[in-house]
């Protein structure tokens, strides 16, 4: 048999992802892109793709953490420094449903379920790739391969519970802040210009460098400042975890990406790179591509076999952890006077995080109106609070939770 190149590898990718995003636009995002590709990568790396499929298409590593880079930044131009401080509520709100998984695996996983198994099960579900390496090395350390295995396999079964459940509530969320918007437009002159985002600047106050002349900028100098942005955020994080931050060498205590976010507002608030850099530079879709076909990569770990050796205790985990998630951001969201939806939305970004929370709220928006303004107002209103929430949980929360949770084995 002919080993399989990268254009085959690439297509094959590409097909899988068309898919999801026809079935999504038929369904109008009720059965969301994301859970449809994901199904189709799960099935197709069972019976059909080589295991390193993504490798092959050379979209694996390093390119995919260079797209991380590049498009967190990017998110970071999408909010302005008031925007981002205003947040406030969306990470106590993601802490709660953290705080809900926690509490429940602890307390009713441990009864049902065993207590190793809660304490293992618990950090991955809680976010990121590094919580469950984590969590897997620690449980590999004592003996317990199925713990190991199981760590894995809650970070990668989690977002099959996460998409549609998300998607669900994000259309009603937007459908009530739409009804909302209707019947008193002037909702959307609230913003000043400084944190509307624009196409262009469109800023005010101080601007460094000056803005360059169209002629020179080109899709080299967008990209080049955005890289240069992306690389100072590299170098504060590296600093910041190694000296003012440090607690554990496994595990940075602040994510670079969340570091990244961090300067592509600033940056954006001072003219070093445009708003939506990426969008004006023709690569956001590419990048993108990219970067989610990495996220599908991880479904090669869930082999036929490896499910059956936990699958009791992996539904248990994950069915106890999203319910405790469900009720503390509920609660959260109550007494912080956001709307239950939205509040549920940016807790469950723990069971996928970057990039599947910008597709999921992007595809319910377009889902809703195809009247510009309107999705304007419906992306200001919700992907911001999305990006943070994913940040909050995924990046940092659930890392500090492993370090935490490696010591109760």
């Amino acid at each position: 048999m002919t080993a399989m190149n990268a254009i085959t590898a690439l297509t094959f990718v590409l097909v899988v992802m068309t898919i999801g995003d026809l079935v999504s636009a038929k369904t109008k995002a009720f059965v969301p892109s994301v859970f449809v590709s994901a199904i189709l990568f799960l099935v197709g790396f069972w019976y059909i793709f080589p295991e390193d499929l993504v490798k092959i298409a050379t979209l694996s590593q390093p390119v995919a953490g260079l797209t991380m880079y590049l498009l967190i930044t990017h998110m970071g131009t999408m909010m302005s420094v008031r925007e981002l401080a205003a947040q406030w509520k969306t990470i106590v709100i993601a802490l709660a449903g953290i705080a809900g998984i926690i509490i429940l695996l602890l307390t009713v996983g441990s009864a049902v379920l065993g207590r190793e198994t809660a304490v293992v099960g618990a950090p991955p579900l809680t976010g990121g790739i590094v919580a469950a390496i984590l969590m897997r090395d620690a449980a590999a350390e004592i003996g317990k391969q199925d713990l190991a295995v199981l760590s894995i396999l809650v970070y990668v079964v989690q977002g099959f519970i996460g998409y549609p459940l998300t998607a669900i509530l994000l259309k009603r969320n937007g459908q009530k802040l739409l009804a909302d918007f209707r019947k008193n437009p002037s909702l959307a002159l609230k913003r000043t210009e400084e944190d509307k985002v624009v196409e262009g600047n469109g800023k005010k106050g101080i601007k460094f460098p000056p803005d360059i002349p169209e002629k020179y900028n080109s899709t080299y100098m967008i990209l080049f400042r955005l890289a240069f942005v992306a690389l100072l955020a590299d170098i504060a994080a590296k600093y910041l975890n190694m000296g003012l931050l440090a607690i554990s060498p496994k595990a940075p205590t602040i994510s670079v990406y969340v570091v990244c976010l961090i300067f592509g507002v600033i940056a954006a608030e001072i003219g070093l790179v445009e708003r939506k850099p990426l969008n004006k530079a023709e690569s956001f879709g590419w990048l993108m591509t990219c970067l989610m076909a990495f996220i599908f990569e991880g479904l090669n770990a869930a082999t036929p076999e490896m499910l059956l050796q936990v699958l009791m205790p992996l539904v248990g985990v994950i069915l106890i952890g999203v319910t405790g998630l469900i009720i503390f951001a509920f609660i959260a969201g109550k007494v912080l006077g956001e709307n239950p939806e939205m509040s549920i939305s940016i807790a469950l970004n723990a069971l996928y995080g970057f990039p599947p929370n910008f597709i999921l709220t992007t595809e319910a928006i377009n889902s809703l109106t195809e009247n510009q303004v309107e999705k304007e107002y419906l992306t200001d209103n919700m992907l911001p609070k999305m990006l943070v929430g994913g940040f909050t949980s995924v990046t940092i929360a659930s890392v500090i939770i492993a370090g935490i949770f490696v010591g109760f084995l």
